[in-house]
């Protein structure tokens, strides 16, 4: 019986992608220890001001967050109730740390995404690049990304933050590209009749008209962190995810099942505040329009 032999493209592929980390190791390892501890520095902070402060405090927080993003004080007390139940669980400290890890990835997310996004919307050339990327990232599994980011910043937190940036990212940039592209084009030709120039035309009504899409991208974006919260938790991120790999490890259900209620939980506080202040720029958007 005759067998094809295959050409063996693996090796050098593997090979090359060592050689790739060694000379960034090697050569900006100090760059990537200095953006290191810039994370380090905010997330550490954020965490100690979550779990020290009173949890009535936060509770009220986030009561207060829900209005004014949704108007509704049914909502409201619905989201203070949810989140007191993780309290009950006895993982409100282990929450805390999952939100920190959270809102810094979405604010890295944001700060990254909504440029490009902006960028790809303005330039076809530049999405016909992006888009590949995008895809890519959406598309490689999760774990794929913990490799090289444990071997650059170590294991920890602030891997499990890029991990997360790079996995959560791309709908926001899409949104946000999509979100300006579909701005009403005779808006922005009357606001170019009027003298606006291309960033008083952006600042002014593209992105502003593109809240609604953009909040959406930040909803999104906040699900996809939230899903990589136990696969982060295995290079040691900590908080909610830990929980949940620990009821693995030993083969504890009950344990495993706290840490998803807790999860879930999250997800859909997240999920309701983010969509509600969407809903009411969209409203805002058609009543203004």
């Amino acid at each position: 019986m005759a067998f094809v032999e295959f050409p063996d493209f693996g090796k050098p592929i593997r090979t090359s992608t060592n050689d790739l980390v060694d000379f960034l190791v090697v050569n900006y390892g100090d760059g990537f220890e200095a953006f290191s501890n810039s994370i380090l520095f905010l997330l550490v902070r954020l965490e100690r001001l979550l779990r020290g402060a009173d949890p009535v405090i936060i509770l009220v927080c986030i009561g207060l967050i829900t209005f004014a993003a949704s108007r509704r004080w049914g909502l409201s007390a619905v989201m203070v109730a949810a989140m007191w139940f993780i309290g009950t669980l006895g993982l409100w400290e282990k929450a805390m740390q999952t939100v920190a890890i959270l809102l810094v990835a979405v604010f890295i997310s944001v700060i990254i995404g909504v440029p490009l996004g902006v960028i790809s919307a303005r330039s076809n050339r530049f999405r016909a690049l992006l888009n590949p990327v995008l895809d890519l990232m959406q598309t490689i599994p999760s774990f794929v990304y913990l490799i090289p980011a444990a071997m650059l910043f170590g294991l920890g937190k602030v891997p499990a933050i890029l991990a997360t940036v790079i996995y959560a990212a791309p709908p926001l940039i899409r949104l946000t590209d999509l979100g300006i592209r579909y701005v009403d084009a005779e808006v922005v030709e009357a606001s170019r009749a009027f003298g606006a120039t291309r960033w008083q035309i952006l600042k002014g009504v593209q992105i502003p008209l593109a809240l609604p899409s953009i909040m959406q991208g930040i909803n999104q974006t906040m699900m996809m962190a939230l899903a990589m919260v136990v696969i982060a938790s295995m290079i040691g991120a900590r908080g909610v995810g830990e929980t949940v790999l620990l009821g693995l490890q030993r083969n504890d259900a009950g344990q495993g099942l706290l840490g998803g209620l807790a999860i879930v939980v999250l997800a859909v506080v997240f999920d309701r505040i983010t969509q509600s202040a969407g809903q009411r720029m969209q409203a805002h958007r058609k009543v203004t329009g």
